[in-house]
């Protein structure tokens, strides 16, 4: 029996994006959740360096195991042992490394709706059954310990995302603690998706090894450290699982590019960079946010952290995809449909991704005021 795998519909909408460009359209890409800048300069330097000495091989880095290890100490009061950290070649298998490392086929895994897409493609690619948790404006579209103590049977797993894709949304210390506390009581493993933690707006965000010493936390330098293209995160698993992990890594995945490896390395000095990065967020996040009243979207998730807004059209439409369809074509703009993030309820919103630069945010904002005007103009009763 073959899983059943939907597909990720942004990446449509970026084939077809992509697409317009090349016909000469000038096109913003607001679809997809990468940052437009790219590695830092003192990094891209460190990669050219390598190049130019080394060939390259299977291998994985001491030297930055060491140093992710240090930043939970730096960042969180977190001991986290080098041997424990996993490199990756991004967030998506070091996801499909911590469920195999995990759940036997048929487990039962709790994760919020709306939720990243991937979630729950990769489990059900592994013959691991999502329990979608609703979760609306009443719960800040995220799980809540309440609704986790309230499954019955308890499930086997939790996927927890804070800052989370779609909504940008995160978890309030206090609200992780219950969260553990109901893990903890119900026997419940937890996977930690915190590749936003560092991207914040007037708050900070816990990692839930702060809650739960024995959780998986996966990581990636595609967010914060602006290094999508390079392919390279990690994971980080309790020491009873440090052995299974290291046979399923080695059989699955092998190592991470090498360059990618000792970029990352240095980009974590790159503190002064990335933090312009950070503020760039936050400009076009206030900026869309003054925009919004504009195109007519008021009810939105809370964009805590990440650079997503994730935004109510059902005032406009009940199909999100041929709606974002439609927006690309006639405006250049690219945006990210809602039915990959929810199935059920995602026909009647969008996601936006302001990492992107400021000058085009601009842009887009102008772009979509009149289109989403006339829309409205479109659905109003006669």
């Amino acid at each position: 029996m073959i899983a059943h795998v939907e597909p990720f519909h942004a990446t449509t909408i970026g084939r077809l994006a992509y697409e317009l460009a090349a016909e000469g359209r000038d096109v913003i890409h607001m679809e997809y959740g990468q940052p437009s800048t790219g590695a830092p300069a003192a990094a891209i330097a460190a990669a050219h360096a390598v190049l130019d000495a080394e060939a390259g091989g299977y291998w994985e880095s001491p030297a930055l195991r060491e140093r992710i290890a240090r930043h939970y100490a730096e960042a969180y009061g977190v001991e986290v042992s080098p041997e424990q950290v996993f490199l990756t070649c991004g967030a998506s298998p070091a996801f499909v490394l911590a469920l195999s490392c995990l759940f036997r086929p048929g487990a039962r895994v709790a994760l919020a709706r709306p939720g990243y897409v991937a979630y729950r493609n990769a489990m059900r690619t592994l013959y691991i059954e999502p329990v979608e948790l609703p979760c609306g404006p009443a719960e800040r579209y995220q799980v809540t310990a309440a609704a986790l103590d309230a499954l019955d049977p308890a499930p086997e797993g939790l996927i927890i995302a804070s800052p989370a894709n779609p909504t940008g949304t995160v978890i309030a210390p206090e609200e992780l603690a219950a969260i553990a506390e109901v893990c903890a009581r119900k026997g419940i493993a937890v996977i930690s998706d915190e590749i936003y933690h560092g991207l914040t707006y007037g708050m900070t965000a816990d990692s839930l090894l702060s809650h739960v010493p024995d959780a998986l936390v996966v990581n990636s330098f595609s967010k914060w450290f602006s290094m999508a293209g390079w392919r390279l995160g990690w994971l980080v698993v309790p020491p009873h699982l440090i052995e299974p992990a290291r046979a399923r890594i080695a059989n699955l995945f092998l190592t991470p590019p090498v360059l990618a490896q000792h970029a990352g390395l240095v980009a974590f000095d790159c503190v002064e960079e990335l933090e312009g990065h950070h503020a760039n967020y936050a400009r076009n996040r206030e900026l869309l946010l003054a925009a919004l009243p504009r195109l007519g979207l008021q009810r939105i998730a809370p964009p805590d952290g990440a650079f997503y807004i994730w935004a109510d059209i059902g005032h406009l439409t009940n199909d999100s995809f041929a709606f974002c369809r439609q927006l690309l074509a006639d405006t250049g703009v690219a945006t990210a449909p809602g039915i990959d993030f929810d199935p059920v309820d995602g026909n009647r919103f969008i996601r936006l991704s302001f990492a992107v630069s400021t000058p085009q945010i601009e842009d887009a904002i102008e772009r979509m005021v009149a289109w989403f005007a006339a829309r409205r103009e479109a659905v109003s009763p006669a």
